[in-house]
């Protein structure tokens, strides 16, 4: 589970992946519809979760409102 923050328009994108640095490069390379042209990226943020549906429930709070509150209280 990672949180990238976009160069261009500054905004937060959350998601997954099972290769960060692979998921990571696709996004500043545009290869990600989800974020294509709000790249270049940072990575501010990354979590490793044991299996695929920790990572997808902790991406699903982070998205909400709690999650997004305490990402700004530790970022």
């Amino acid at each position: 589970m990672y949180l990238l923050q976009s160069k261009k328009n500054k905004h937060w994108y959350t998601g997954c992946a099972t290769d960060l640095r692979k998921r990571f490069k696709d996004h500043n390379q545009g290869k990600v519809l989800a974020t294509k042209g709000r790249g270049p990226f940072i990575l501010i943020y990354y979590e490793a979760c044991l299996n695929k549906n920790d990572a997808f429930a902790r991406e699903k709070y982070l998205k909400s409102h709690q999650g997004r509150d305490w990402l700004r209280k530790i970022l």
